[in-house]
């Protein structure tokens, strides 16, 4: 299985939650959010917009630069 999607069938833990608001806020895009998670980018973005997390358009460089 693709490392991208390790954690794909099991459920979100309160510590994932605080990584994905973490990085969020570092301005990282959610594709890389996927991979340091494991889990689809799908998945991502449909959990951060489930706990009110605003994830940075994709346009926007990442890394705060």
């Amino acid at each position: 299985m693709a490392q991208s999607i390790r954690n794909a069938s099991e459920p979100w833990t309160e510590d994932d939650l605080a990584e994905l608001a973490e990085l969020a806020v570092g301005n990282i895009p959610p594709c890389v959010i996927g991979l340091r998670l494991g889990r689809p980018e799908a998945a991502v973005r449909a959990k951060a917009a489930e706990a009110g997390i605003t994830l940075q358009p994709d346009y926007r460089p990442p890394y705060g630069t």
